[in-house]
């Protein structure tokens, strides 16, 4: 009885917020595929005045659109891109309605993530050696089901080998692999990698400037970003 209670409450639950924040039902089926439009975090827009979170389309195919490289400047929303595409999809697997104004969700076999910076300096391990230790996890367990979500390998070390690092796990994933990878960046660098391999697109978090000063347009748009702002931003610091 307690099984089925609890069972009944969280479904009356999901309904209840799909109804109230205008969620949809996402269109399931056997495909490798992911196209979202108008998608939302459903976590950051409830904190939000209504209308005020800017929604982004998806569009991630093992066969044409791979490999979604995103770059932008820090602020500017590339993390929560990505945390969101991959609540969407947890939330349609797991039987709910979604953040969005249209879904079709391919069958994921898993979600895996490289997202934030932390320690195990018990163990004797830096962030550096937690974020390569958990980038080769992450590229040994990987099938043409799986959606991986990258958000600044390579950073914890010299420029050049940072580089050659993120360069290195994006060709392996290309061609190794038929997962759909989102892999946010500051290695503007890396964005020639869609001249060179077919299944790389690039993406970029808008920006504009007036009057001196940055404006995030919050807005995924697919070009490569010119610029991080990094300077700016130490600036506003002090």
């Amino acid at each position: 009885t307690a099984r089925a209670a609890g069972e009944f409450d969280a479904l009356a639950s999901l309904a209840r917020v799909a109804r109230r924040r205008g969620y949809v039902r996402p269109a399931m089926n056997s495909s490798r595929r992911i196209r979202i439009r108008d998608g939302r975090h459903p976590v950051l827009e409830a904190g939000m005045r209504p209308g005020e979170f800017v929604p982004n389309d998806l569009d991630a195919d093992p066969d044409a659109r791979q490999l979604l490289l995103i770059t932008g400047p820090n602020m500017a929303g590339k993390s929560t891109y990505l945390r969101q595409v991959a609540l969407i999809a947890l939330m349609a697997h797991m039987g709910s309605f979604v953040p969005a104004t249209e879904a079709q969700v391919g069958t994921i076999d898993r979600v895996m993530t490289r997202i934030g910076a932390r320690d195990e300096l018990r163990r004797g391990e830096s962030t550096f050696m937690v974020e390569m230790s958990e980038t080769a996890r992450l590229l040994s367990g990987l099938t043409d089901r799986s959606l991986l979500l990258l958000d600044e390998v390579g950073r914890g070390t010299s420029t050049f080998d940072g580089l050659a690092i993120a360069w290195a796990v994006a060709e392996h994933l290309h061609d190794s692999t038929r997962a759909k990878v989102l892999f946010a960046t500051h290695f503007h660098e890396l964005t020639d990698l869609a001249r060179e391999r077919s299944r790389v697109k690039n993406l970029s978090m808008a920006v504009r400037e007036w009057g001196g000063e940055v404006l995030f347009l919050r807005r995924v748009v697919e070009q490569p970003a010119r610029r991080s702002y990094g300077i700016e931003w130490a600036r506003r610091a002090g």
